[in-house]
């Protein structure tokens, strides 16, 4: 039967609840990172390279989850 919550999920080779706190904690990730950008760019003295380098680790972290 079709179900469109698992499907994603077990195409990555996750369960619905696995995915979805990798999920949340990817989301956590963003927004902590898009706050860091938005006072840089207010106050381009701090955090001057956190953004790009956190989204690179995100990237990575992604990339090493789909050769699974």
């Amino acid at each position: 039967m079709y179900n469109p919550f698992t499907k994603h999920p077990k195409e990555v080779n996750e369960t619905y609840l696995q995915h979805m706190w990798c999920a949340i904690k990817f989301s956590a990730k963003l927004e902590y990172l898009s706050c860091c950008a938005f006072i840089h760019a207010i106050f381009p003295f701090w955090f001057k390279t956190k953004a790009s380098d956190g989204i690179k680790e995100l990237n990575n972290c992604m990339q090493q989850r789909r050769k699974k």
